[in-house]
Parts: structure tokens; C-alpha cells; sequence
């Protein structure tokens, strides 16, 4: 399988998650702005959840660019990534319903956590189809902010049981480190020979 069928698979399901998600919001009852106010955790819960797709989407688009064979691991690996994707919506819901509960906080960063290591093992099935000389491994290089991410999940997972904001301010955290394209792989493509920048972006 071509790598463009992989991504246009991959681009789909994400538009449809994105989609799921806008239809669990629902117009306030009044016409006032005042009647927003009991919805503004469910519009910052989706907010939250929109900017971690953007993320993976943006990445995933990167990863990608690297990946010139597409082995049967690498579909199953992209595959788990889809599907605790899949999921942000159920839990972005439950999040908003109920912001200041436990188990919903809780439950909202362990998806989030399984995506980030689904992430890890696609880029990783990449990397051992592409090889350790690949422009992936070099563009990646330790890859601080992959590994930094789960742990984060994990001491939001556990601080939601102490009190739910902690949690969500962990998850912001995240969402800022990430937000910003990561220019790692851009940069490595560019200084292939036949390649430029805007080909890389």
C-alpha cells in the first residue's frame, strides 16, 4: 500500500472524530451570553481535545513525509493510533458533562496517554522499516518531548484524585509543548538533495 492511502485513510477518520465531537455541542437554552456560562466546560473541553488532535494530525502529517514503504506493521501501528483517536470524543463529552469529577479527568488523560504511546509505536515501526540512517531517525534524535509527554499523562492521571484542575492544567501543559509545529523533520527533509524547504513544510 502507498503511503497516500494511508495518510487520506488517516485524514478521514481524524475529520470524522473532529466532527463527532462539534455535534456533542449543544446551543444554551437562553439567548444570552449569560446562558453560555453553564456550557463553557464543554466548549473548553472540546477546545482542549481540538488542539490535541490538530497536534497528532500536524505530526502525523510530518511522520509521514519520512515513510517511504508501508509494511503491515506499520498499518496495524496506525491502526492503534486511530483508535484511541477514536475515543477523544467519549471522553472529551464525559469531561465537559462533569468537570470537577474524578474518574472523568482521570479517564480523559489515560486515552490521552494511550495515544501518545500508540504514536511512539508507529514512529517507531517507521523507523525500523526506514533504518537507523534514515532522515526520521536523524530528524527525530532523542526525541525528549515523545518521551516526556506519557510521563505527563501519568502525573495528571494520578493528580486528577487530588483535585481535576491539576490534571487539566497538565494537560494544557502538554497541548503547549506540542502546539507549536515540530520543525524537526521539516528541517531534516530540506537538506535532502532534490528537496526544498516549502516541499518539507
Amino acid at each position: 500500500m502507498g503511503k497516500g492511502r494511508l495518510e487520506a485513510f488517516s485524514d478521514g477518520v481524524l475529520a470524522i472524530i473532529i466532527t463527532i465531537m462539534v455535534l456533542e455541542l449543544r446551543a444554551p437554552h437562553g439567548p444570552s451570553l449569560a446562558a453560555l456560562r453553564s456550557l463553557l466546560p464543554v466548549l473548553l473541553s472540546y477546545v482542549l481535545s481540538f488542539v490535541f488532535l490538530g497536534i497528532y494530525w500536524n505530526n502525523h502529517h510530518h511522520l509521514l513525509l519520512c515513510t517511504h514503504r508501508v509494511t503491515g506493521s506499520i498499518l496495524w501501528a496506525n491502526l492503534h493510533l486511530l483508535f484511541w483517536l477514536s475515543l477523544v470524543p467519549f471522553v472529551t463529552a464525559w469531561m465537559g458533562e462533569h468537570p470537577f469529577a474524578v474518574h472523568p479527568a482521570a479517564l480523559y488523560g489515560a486515552v490521552l496517554f494511550m495515544a501518545a504511546l500508540a504514536y511512539l509505536l508507529l514512529q517507531r515501526q517507521i523507523l525500523r522499516s526506514e533504518g537507523p540512517g534514515s532522515v526520521l531517525a536523524a530528524a527525530l534524535g532523542p526525541d525528549l518531548k515523545g518521551k516526556i509527554s506519557p510521563l505527563l499523562y501519568v502525573a495528571a492521571i494520578g493528580a486528577a484524585f487530588v483535585h481535576p484542575g491539576i490534571a487539566y492544567a497538565v494537560y494544557v501543559l502538554v497541548a503547549l509543548l506540542w502546539v507549536i509545529p515540530d520543525r524537526r523533520i521539516g528541517r531534516a527533509l530540506a537538506r535532502q538533495p532534490g528537496r526544498d524547504a516549502a516541499g518539507a513544510a
